[in-house]
């Protein structure tokens, strides 16, 4: 059962045509699939938002839905027009124009005069590589302009005419009968794409399409600091537009593969250190991983199991800034194990010898639970 078309639009039942129409445009540049090549449910979401505008948009359809629902249209013999992607792209072009970027072919904007789509690409670096900057590929499929062409669809030589579907216009207007009486819609021409004029001989290379789709091969500069999920911008190096549109845009979505060292937090990196029981409880010098080697760090006499200590300036720099973040050593205390006879014999003298003074620590037990409990509810 289709949605009530108020609750798809988010618009009171008493709103105003201006109001209903400013709602479908927000929608639609929400919605709209080649603003979310990445989800394949924008298409379906498009077309149910396209659907409620036009029935709401038309004062005999709304009055009808509000007295008889969806049956009573139906029962009228209407039925929303959006099995094409060409239809919607022909409702969006109705409200945003030619040159809103969008187009009926999943390439942007395909009439002459829009510009061209906006393209999405994924690169993968590793951690060293997102805290010093780098140089990546990237590899993507774009749309062009025909270089035998030069985007105007003909064969060299040849001459382009006057579309005789449309007499030049580059539109054309559909009436469609309906009990209410005639409806009539105007979209771009269907032969010459809107642009009113066709090649008498389409060009070979690009069947008369003036543009075609390649592989491309780019480098990106990935800038020291960049995090896992944020995207580059790269102007002009999406898909191409008509004659007079500019190209759309490529943007970068950056992925940062995972370190077996590190955990990052932030501009902080996080690391653990294993220490033997022993070592802990005598304190030592021990070196730790760093982005670029190790560095030692000075683990202090009756270190205790979970504790943190920091090694400033050593994480990841801040992106666009000269500063860095920590490195924040985590300290795993490790009980030995399969002790030899000889090591059970000096665990045994440690053990008898130890009184309350070398166990009790500055914070009690209950302190330290309490202190737990209150971290995890404050999370």
């Amino acid at each position: 059962m289709p949605r009530d078309p108020y609750d798809v639009l988010a618009v009171p039942r008493d709103a105003s045509e201006q109001q209903i129409k400013k709602s479908f445009r927000r929608l639609a540049t929400e919605l709209h699939p080649d603003v979310n090549p990445d989800d394949p449910q924008a298409e379906e979401r498009f077309k149910e938002a396209a659907a409620a505008y036009e029935i709401l948009s038309d004062s005999e359809r709304r009055a009808t839905f509000d007295r008889y629902g969806h049956d009573g249209l139906r029962a009228g013999g209407y039925a929303p027009n959006f099995d094409t992607f060409g239809s919607i792209g022909d409702l969006f072009n109705a409200f945003f124009g030619e040159a809103g970027g969008f187009g009926a072919d999943g390439f942007g904007a395909r009439a002459g005069r829009g510009g061209g789509g906006d393209v999405a690409a994924t690169v993968d670096i590793d951690l060293h590589e997102a805290a010093t900057g780098a140089t990546a590929k990237v590899r993507y499929e774009v749309v062009e302009r025909c270089d035998v062409c030069h985007g105007n669809g003909a064969e060299p030589g040849t001459p382009i005419e006057t579309c005789d579907r449309c007499g030049g216009s580059g539109q054309l207007q559909m009436v469609t009968r309906t009990p209410f009486g005639q409806m009539v819609r105007t979209g771009p021409c269907d032969l010459c794409q809107g642009q009113g004029r066709v090649p008498r001989s389409p060009c070979k290379q690009c069947q008369g399409h003036g543009r075609r789709a390649v592989k491309r091969e780019l480098d990106v500069d990935v800038p020291a600091g960049i995090a896992d999920g944020q995207r580059i911008r790269i102007g002009s190096q999406g898909h191409a537009a008509g004659p007079g549109g500019a190209a759309g845009d490529l943007y970068v979505l950056v992925r940062v593969r995972d370190d077996e060292r590190f955990v990052r937090e932030g501009q902080d990196l996080i690391t653990v250190l294993d220490v033997p029981a022993p070592t802990a409880a005598l304190g030592a010098e021990l070196e730790v991983p760093t982005l670029d080697g190790t560095t030692k760090i000075q683990v202090p006499a009756g270190t205790q199991p979970g504790e943190v200590l920091t090694v400033r300036n050593l994480g990841m720099p801040a992106l666009g800034r000269a500063r860095h973040g920590h490195l924040r050593v985590v300290l795993n205390v490790v009980i030995p194990r399969n002790l030899t006879h000889e090591q059970r014999e000096l665990a045994e003298r440690l053990r008898d010898t130890l009184t309350d003074d070398n166990l009790l620590g500055e914070e009690s037990m209950f302190a330290k639970l309490r202190r737990t409990l209150r971290h995890h509810q404050a999370a």
